[in-house]
């Protein structure tokens, strides 16, 4: 482990991460993204459900096709993407809040030559964004669409064809009017930037040619934003506006499929294959490896697809095995490491405290850090012998949205505040 000089603001970024954990007395209308409002998991939620089994369960809808996009919430409407089994159509799907009825549905066909994929991945994997106007989702070889949250197409754009032999996963951010799009492959990679409204390019920008399935993450450091992004080589930054690259630091194993977690004035990163774990200080210019990395720690845990959860003064961060390392967010030191049982390709959430880690055979594991592993409870679905959850919890108004590739269950009872 190596930790260079630590800055006075890790100690304010630490108390709001922990001001953050503990909530607001409120219940949450809108999940907008991927990750949540901020990008980094985190709820507001207090009432959230801990502990559950079937008859916990409000409503539960069939899904036509397969899909693996996690659910976002605006007000009464949940938006989600699925796909034909043989990928020829790809649809994006408006359900009703309160009972997971079909309010709409918008369908593309494939214009262009159908994508390889993993074993693990689908053709509607990217989570959709919307900010209550617009909605935004990303289809790989079968472009990005924008419509209105009624349902109404706004426009569709082109982006090529991606040289990805696994297959898209990279979920569409909105900052402002631009949709920000990560379009990582093997040949020709870019991010860019859209108008939300019309589709026109605004900005675009070439990154390493080097597969990958990472989604953007904004950060408000100082009087400046920066739009944050994992990839095979290392995490960049950019400014949002213009594409311009701010900063980058060096990875440690590739791939770089995890999403960056901000958290404690820092942000946290795994690398997808085995390699260090690590933090950096963002606001830096340039190549920054050597003198914002504010830690890294070796991890041996296998191959990492969730992404870290922060949670006060720990980091925990679950590899694809089930086993969970918990850190010490500013030093990067080992506090614990123990099995949760299971599989995990889904990335954690975190409300009033605690972390819920849900597997691809539908248990959730509620967890609260500490300097000691604490499950608090474990909690298994009633689900049928196929289907396989690899997408993220979305909470809203004391109900958690579960998404299996062919079907989205409603937990809890739904609470305003």
């Amino acid at each position: 482990m190596r930790i260079p000089c630590m800055a006075r603001g890790w100690v304010l970024g630490l108390a709001f991460s922990i001001a953050l954990a503990h909530g607001v007395c409120r219940a949450e209308t809108h999940w907008p993204r991927w990750r949540g409002p901020q990008g980094d998991g985190h709820s507001s939620e207090t009432q959230l459900p801990v502990q559950w089994d079937a008859s916990a369960v409000a409503w539960k809808v069939d899904l036509p096709g397969l899909g693996q996009s996690s659910p976002v919430v605006w007000d009464e409407r949940i938006f989600l993407t699925t796909a034909s089994e043989d990928g020829k159509k790809r649809s994006v799907l408006c359900l009703d809040r309160s009972d997971g009825s079909l309010l709409w549905e918008q369908t593309t066909d494939l214009q262009g030559a159908l994508e390889k994929l993993h074993k693990m991945n689908t053709w509607a994997t990217p989570t959709c964004v919307t900010d209550g106007k617009v909605v935004v989702a990303f289809f790989g070889n079968a472009g990005l669409h924008a419509f209105t949250v009624e349902g109404k197409p706004l426009w569709s754009k082109d982006l090529g064809a991606f040289d990805n032999p696994w297959g898209s996963a990279a979920c569409p951010v909105l900052v402002g009017d631009l949709v920000i799009q990560n379009g990582d492959a093997d040949s020709d990679a870019f991010i860019a930037a859209f108008d939300k409204r019309t589709g026109r390019q605004v900005w675009r920008e070439p990154r390493p040619n080097h597969r990958g399935w990472s989604t953007p993450v904004l950060m408000q450091v100082g009087d400046r934003q920066e739009l944050v992004l994992n990839g095979h080589a290392g995490v960049t930054a950019y400014d949002p506006a213009t594409g311009k690259e701010l900063w980058f630091c060096k990875s440690f194993n590739g791939r770089g499929e995890p999403t960056a977690t901000p958290g404690a004035g820092l942000v946290f990163l795994v690398n997808g294959l085995a390699g260090d774990v690590y933090a950096v200080r963002p606001g830096g210019e340039g190549d920054v490896t050597e003198s914002r990395m504010a830690w890294h720690t070796p991890r041996k845990v296998g191959r990492d697809l969730p992404s870290p959860i922060v949670i006060g003064q720990y980091v925990v961060v679950v590899g694809m095995q089930g086993v969970a390392v918990c850190y010490e967010a500013l030093r990067g030191t080992v506090v614990w490491q123990d099995r949760l049982g299971g599989n995990y390709s889904a990335s954690p959430i975190a409300a009033n405290g605690l972390a819920y880690f849900l597997s691809e055979d539908g248990t959730t594991v509620v967890l609260e850090p500490g300097p000691e592993m604490n499950v608090v409870a474990r909690n298994k679905l009633d689900v049928s012998g196929d289907e396989i959850f690899r997408a993220s919890p979305a909470p809203c108004e004391g109900q958690l949205l579960l998404r299996s590739d062919r079907a989205l269950y409603c937990v809890g009872k739904r609470t305003k505040e």
